[in-house]
Formats: C-alpha cells, sequence, structure tokens
C-alpha cells in the first residue's frame, strides 16, 4: 500500500487546549515526507496526537517511523533489559500511575514519545495526558514570576511508595533495581523554553527531588502547588487504547499518566524516544547535569532558535 498525502491527513482536535486524532495515514518508515510533516505539525500544536488502526506496525516499523521525526534514544539510561529498538512498557515490571514527563532526570530530555498498543487488558489501562504549556499560561502572573526564577533537581532514585503503596512483586522489584542502577541527578529550569514553538512549559513531574535553595518542606508545598496546575482537567485527554493504536507525544509540553484500573489483566506497550535538546531557561539557562552521563542514551539534538 503506498501512503497517504498530507492532503489526505484528517487532524481532528480532541480538546481546547491538548489531544487530536489524525486518520488517513498509515505509520511506517516509507511514509510520504508531506505526510510526516504533517505530523510535526500536529504534534507540535496539539502536544499528543492519537492514531487507530495502525494493526501493520511492527517493532521494526515502528522504529522506522522514529527515524522519520527525529533520532531514536537507545531504549532507557538504565533499563537494558526490557528491549534493543524499543522499551517495553509492561505492567508485569509495575505500572507508572503517576503523573511524569520521560527520562527527565537525564539533561537532554527526549523531545517525544511514540507508545505503540502491543497486548492490552479487557477492560482500564487508558493514558491521561497533561498540557505542561497550558498548566504555565494558567498562572497568574506572580506564579509565572516565581516559577520562571525556580530550579528544581530531578532524578532516577525517587519515592516509589509516595504516590503508591501495593506491594512489590518479584518482577516489579528487580525493574526498579535495574531503573536505579546508575544514578542521575540533573538541576532543570521549572520553566523551559520550548525550541521549536517558543512556548514556555512547566518542568515538573514525578522526578523532582526539590527545588534548589528550598527546604523538602518548602519543596513539596510549591511542587504540589503547581503541578496541580498543570493536572487539571481542562489541561488533559485521556485515550482508551484498542489494539492497532499508536500514541505520540510532544515530551517537552507534556506530562503522562498510566491509569491503573486493569485489575491484574496483562498490559504490554513498546516506546520509543526521540533524542532532545538541552532545556534553557527563561533567563538562558541551560540544565545542567549534576551525576551520571547520558552520553550514551541519547544525543543532544541541535534546534533552531524558535522565532
Amino acid at each position: 500500500m503506498t501512503s497517504l498525502h498530507a492532503t489526505e491527513t484528517i487532524v481532528t482536535k480532541l480538546g481546547a487546549r491538548i489531544g487530536a486524532t489524525v486518520d488517513n495515514v498509515r505509520l511506517g518508515g516509507d511514509l510520504d515526507p508531506a505526510a510526516v510533516a504533517a505530523i510535526r505539525a500536529a504534534l507540535l500544536e496539539h502536544k499528543v496526537i492519537f492514531f487507530r488502526g495502525q494493526d501493520h506496525l511492527t517493532e521494526d516499523g515502528q522504529y522506522e517511523f522514529a527515524e522519520l521525526l527525529g533520532t531514536p534514544t537507545t531504549p532507557h539510561p538504565t533499563v537494558t533489559s526490557q528491549g534493543v529498538k524499543t522499551l517495553a512498557i509492561d505492567s508485569e515490571n509495575g505500572r507508572a500511575n503517576s503523573w511524569h514527563s520521560d527520562v527527565t532526570f537525564v539533561d537532554r530530555i527526549p523531545k517525544a514519545s511514540i507508545l505503540r498498543a502491543v497486548h492490552l487488558p479487557p477492560y482500564g489501562g487508558s493514558t491521561t495526558w497533561a498540557s505542561t504549556v497550558a498548566a504555565y499560561e494558567s498562572l497568574p502572573s506572580s506564579l509565572k514570576v516565581l516559577a520562571e526564577n525556580l530550579r528544581a533537581v530531578h532524578s532516577n532514585v525517587y519515592d516509589y511508595a509516595a504516590t503508591q503503596v501495593p506491594p512489590e512483586n518479584q518482577n516489579t522489584a528487580a525493574y526498579r533495581a535495574e531503573f536505579r542502577s546508575t544514578r542521575y541527578e540533573t538541576e532543570h529550569p521549572v520553566v523551559r523554553v520550548h525550541p521549536e514553538t517558543g512556548e514556555r512549559a512547566l518542568v515538573l513531574g514525578h522526578f523532582v527531588q526539590q527545588f534548589v535553595g528550598l527546604t523538602t518542606t518548602e519543596s513539596q508545598a510549591l511542587f504540589r502547588l503547581l503541578q496541580d496546575r498543570v493536572i487539571r482537567l481542562e489541561n488533559t485527554p485521556r485515550w482508551n487504547w484498542q489494539p492497532g493504536d499508536v500514541a505520540i507525544w510532544d515530551n517537552r509540553a507534556t506530562q503522562h499518566y498510566a491509569v491503573d484500573d486493569y485489575d491484574g489483566a496483562p498490559r504490554r506497550l513498546t516506546r520509543i524516544t526521540l533524542a532532545g535538546d538541552i532545556p534553557v531557561g527563561v533567563d538562558g539557562r541551560s540544565s545542567v547535569s549534576l551525576t551520571g552521563d547520558a552520553a550514551h542514551y541519547s544525543i543532544v539534538e541541535q534546534v533552531a532558535a524558535a522565532a
């Protein structure tokens, strides 16, 4: 089957602030360049986009498609046992049911993630995204000034028990040990300037350990204040997965949350992240790696400055 041209691509908004479906596209490494351009544009505008009916897509096809949008990273900075080309998002290894952006504990935060449904539970297992751009824009001017002058330390060694209390099984314990096998800490601006759109976005999520210069108690209170802006329902769409679905999100402008409401049923998806730049704050200061070198995980993408 030949790929469809961008003129035949149908983009349908899901909400005022975030989310769209993209139809009349058959994803793969042979996708028409005009359709690739339309997908890029839709992603920048809508932050997360969804494709139905991609049942033909294999792991290789997912990877070849990803290469059209950017440079795929290795599957993960520390987790090497869950795939060579893609990272298995497998419920047998735990459930990431807390709000986060992918891999913010390194300096080169991925620009985008591509997630493909492989095996779905009979009910539940949806995923919700939130616009961190809309969250920033909703802040009153006084809080914008505060956030723009904050920096936060993100780490892959964080408190899982803070957001979930179910007992660990053997697979989950092993996965978390591998996840923490090399410690990473990075200082990021709390407000970053999007390198392609120029929009300002909050950089938060569950990898945040502490705000620089504040106590733990102060950090927790301020984190909750700002994070609550991110996850307001007005800033979110919720996607109910079907076989053959693919989701792509701008990791520089969103957080996401995999809803754990499918009991003990298996759920498996495959994820590819695309290399991103090093975030820059409103003041022009870049993120700084404090612990760990992510060079083996990802290149640093060079992006032309936003107009």
